[in-house]
């Protein structure tokens, strides 16, 4: 199944697609600015070996799926599952161009996704190997099923100043 999102940024629309299944009630794509007190968890299949755990999610900051290659800038997804017993195990996949010395396209991490309410699944820049420029995608799997797939592309944050300085990073455009 295919929904169409209407997503804003900033004065321009712009259509978004997320290929969704029928397991997943909800799909929204956006900005988080990185909230307080993040702890980590090993994630093998990362570049960094950890992904973030938070106590409280964020709202998203802007609902868009261009996203500044700004470091602490975070990008995801909120899905909620249509079972109320929510999913477990879920496998995210983030495909993206090549980055670090290994030149990684593919990372991947185990999330849950809620049944009662929107669950938040995302990447943040947190080194500068990781702002590579590009078309971004991230893919959640439940076994051999896609639960959604939707796709980002990162730009230079000179080009979206507005998205940039959205989580108060002024200084990464000079």
């Amino acid at each position: 199944m295919l929904r169409y999102l209407l997503l804003f940024l900033m004065p321009v629309s712009a259509f978004a697609e997320a290929e969704t299944s029928e397991t997943i009630a909800s799909v929204e794509a956006g900005l988080i600015c990185p909230p307080a007190g993040m702890a980590t968890s090993p994630a093998p299949g990362t570049l960094a070996g950890t992904t973030h755990i938070i106590a409280e999610e964020p709202p998203f900051a802007a609902l868009t799926q261009t996203v500044p290659a700004v470091l602490g800038l975070g990008f995801g997804i909120k899905s909620q599952s249509t079972d109320i017993d929510g999913l477990s195990d879920v496998l995210m996949v983030v495909e993206h161009p090549p980055m670090g010395s290994t030149q990684t396209t593919q990372q991947s991490f185990f999330t849950n996704i809620s049944g009662i309410g929107p669950s938040l699944t995302f990447y943040q820049f947190d080194h500068n190997y990781e702002l590579v420029l590009g078309t971004w995608k991230m893919i959640a799997f439940h076994g051999d099923e896609v639960l959604f797939s939707t796709q980002f592309e990162v730009v230079h944050p000179r080009s979206l100043p507005e998205l940039a300085q959205l989580c108060h990073y002024r200084d990464l455009l000079s």
